[in-house]
C-alpha cells in the first residue's frame, strides 16, 4: 500500500501475473492503528496540507493518477472507474470474488455493517465499491447474484472488467503483495478496504476483518462531514 511520500505514479508498475494477487492481512494492522488513533490519511498526491473542497484540482483524473479503466457494473452498465465512480466522491473501495467462500464473505458483511451504519449516506455522499479479483471468471450475472445473496443494499456497485485493466486497478489502489509468491496466491488476497476523499484527495486503507465501528473510524479520518457529525454508530464498551 502507499505510504504518504508514495504515489502511484511514483512507483513503478509490477509487472502482470498471471492469476496472481493479494497479501497479508497482517501487514495492514499497523495502518489502522495508525489512522484510527491519530486521525491521520495518506494521500496518492504528495503530502501537504489538504485543499478546500471549493480549491479542489480541475486536473483530477490526468493520467498517472487513479486510472480511469473501464469495468462494468454488476447491472450491465458501462463505467469508467476514476471519472464516473470515484471523481469527486467519498468512496469504499475493496477487492473479492463471487466463488471466495473464505474472507470474502466476513468482509463482505463488515463492510455491510458499515452501509448500514451509514444508512441513506450510502448511495448520496459516500459510495461502495467492489472489483472481482477474478474478472475473467465473475461475469455481470456472477456480482449480481453475491449481491443479493448478502442482502446489499443501494449505493454499493460491484464491478468486472478486462483483466488486464482490473490488475492495472489492483496495483494502482495498493491490493497487492510485493513478494510475488504471496501476491500469486489467491488464498491470501489482501482484506482490506481502501477508503478515500477524492476532492480533498484523502485516501487510507484500513482492514476490513476488524469490527465495523473500526472501518468507520477511517472514513472519519478522510471525511470532515462524517468527523464533524460524530461517532453515530455503536461503539463496544471496552473489556
Amino acid at each position: 500500500m502507499t505510504s504518504a511520500s508514495e504515489t502511484p505514479e511514483d512507483r513503478p508498475e509490477p509487472p502482470a501475473r498471471g492469476g496472481g494477487r493479494r497479501g497479508s492481512l497482517a501487514v495492514l494492522g499497523g495502518a489502522l492503528a495508525a489512522t484510527a488513533s491519530a486521525g491521520l490519511a495518506w494521500r496518492f498526491g504528495k503530502a501537504s496540507a489538504p485543499a478546500p473542497v471549493a480549491a479542489a484540482n480541475p486536473q483530477r483524473g490526468r493520467p498517472g493518477r487513479l486510472p480511469d479503466v473501464p469495468l462494468v457494473t454488476h447491472e450491465g452498465r458501462p463505467v469508467h472507474f476514476y471519472s464516473d465512480l470515484v471523481r469527486g466522491r467519498v468512496v469504499f473501495v475493496n477487492m473479492m470474488y463471487a466463488q471466495c467462500s473464505e474472507r470474502c464473505p466476513p468482509m463482505t458483511q463488515n463492510l455491510r455493517a458499515v452501509q448500514e451504519a451509514l444508512g441513506d449516506r450510502v448511495g448520496r455522499d459516500v459510495f461502495i465499491y467492489s472489483i472481482t479479483l477474478l474478472p475473467e471468471h465473475d461475469r455481470p450475472a456472477d456480482l449480481k447474484a453475491y449481491r443479493e445473496l448478502n442482502r446489499v443494499g443501494p449505493g454499493w456497485t460491484f464491478l468486472t472488467g478486462a483483466k488486464p485493466d482490473v490488475e492495472r486497478l489492483r496495483f494502482a489502489l495498493g491490493f497487492y503483495d510485493p513478494d510475488p509468491a504471496t501476491d500469486a496466491d489467491l488464498g491470501q488476497h489482501i482484506g482490506a478496504v481502501r477508503v478515500g476523499n477524492d476532492a480533498l484527495d484523502r485516501w487510507c486503507m484500513t482492514p476490513l476483518l476488524t469490527e465495523p465501528h473500526l472501518i468507520l473510524e477511517a472514513l472519519m479520518a478522510v471525511d470532515p462531514v462524517t468527523r464533524a457529525r460524530g461517532r453515530t454508530w455503536p461503539v463496544p464498551p471496552q473489556a
